[in-house]
């Protein structure tokens, strides 16, 4: 099962949009997560946001950079920002994405 949480143990029903940039030479990458209406933030909770955790059976991809976006006072999105810096680590977010996109019918374009 691959699932994204904010803070342990609070997942994130909303899918994200997720933009890949990676450098010519292959050796760093960025994914930019863009979460548009998420749960995990909903009038309810009172929850602590400590970062976005990427969990599979591999175990997990840790980002702290996550930004909110409001309008009004009402949360409307959230941003993680996770940087890859090396060819490993863009091949385990990769395995970890491929998961994810199976699970919730997701599909890979190139722009």
């Amino acid at each position: 099962m691959a699932e994204i949480q904010f803070s342990r143990g609070i997942s994130e029903a909303a899918v994200p949009d997720v933009r890949l940039t990676r450098s010519q030479d292959g050796e760093s990458a960025t994914a930019t997560f863009y979460f548009d209406s998420p749960t995990v933030l909903g009038n309810e909770r009172t929850d602590d946001i400590t970062g976005m955790y990427l969990l599979d059976e591999e175990g997990e991809i840790v980002t702290r950079e996550v930004k909110g976006k409001f309008l009004n006072g009402k949360v409307q999105a959230l941003e993680a920002v996770l940087i890859m810096r090396s060819p490993q680590e863009w091949e385990r977010f990769m395995r970890f994405m491929e998961r994810y996109a199976q699970e919730n019918g997701l599909e890979f374009s190139k722009s």
